[in-house]
């Protein structure tokens, strides 16, 4: 890719970076160094695209998004949504698939179906709070919780929670269930607005080959 200046990436640590990566690497896109699980750098660089790679905790890739810090961020919309940065988001990415739900006992399902007041635990209390008033008007009190969410229901800190599910087997194991479902979630790629103007030319490029890999997956 042409410019003399570097195109940043934020990726979220983990799953996501890594998958973020093999998929970059099917559009002819590497950067060796990252794959060096010894190494203590905190900045990757491919010298031939002109690209640096960095990887953050997921909640944080927003915000170096929103600053300009990097130009491209790789995160799951469950942190987009819950972070409300001032960013574009472009594109679906289509892994790191799973729902957002309201879980909770199963007789916690009335409280719910006759909107009754009751305690929300969650880690997302932003998208917890835009689902029960803005699309369910329900009056509810949000609890922020950092950790072990399934916890709160089962020793009365709250009715229901609103966490993130992919199998669902813990909530089983614990005498809980989906009872509504508040959105599907999935990896995205997200663009800070001066860079989607400044770098058009190079972040469309790297749009359009992502979309033409992902539609023969």
């Amino acid at each position: 890719m042409e410019g003399n200046r570097y195109l940043t990436f934020a990726l979220g640590k983990g799953r996501l970076a890594r998958q973020s990566l093999e998929l970059f690497e099917k559009i002819g896109i590497t950067c060796e160094e990252m794959k060096d699980k010894e190494t203590r750098k905190l900045i990757f660089v491919n010298e031939e695209e002109k690209m640096r790679f960095f990887l953050s905790k997921g909640p944080d890739v927003p915000t170096y998004v929103e600053y300009g810090a990097a130009d491209i961020g790789i995160v799951g919309e469950d942190t987009i949504l819950e972070e409300n940065r001032n960013i574009f988001e472009v594109l679906d990415l289509g892994f790191g698939r799973c729902r957002m739900c309201v879980c909770g006992p199963k007789e916690a399902r009335d409280l719910l179906k006759k909107r009754e007041w009751i305690r929300v635990a969650s880690k997302y209390p932003r998208i917890a709070k835009d689902y029960f008033y803005n699309k369910k008007h329900q009056t509810v009190e949000i609890i922020k919780l950092n950790g072990s969410i399934e916890l709160a229901p089962i020793v009365g800190l709250s009715e229901v929670i609103v966490d993130i599910v992919e199998t669902g087997s813990t909530l089983r194991e614990n005498g809980l269930e989906v009872l509504e479902e508040v959105c599907p979630l999935s990896a995205r790629m997200v663009v800070n607005p001066v860079s989607m103007k400044m770098e058009n030319e190079r972040i469309t490029r790297l749009l359009r080959m992502l979309k033409e890999e992902l539609s023969i997956r």
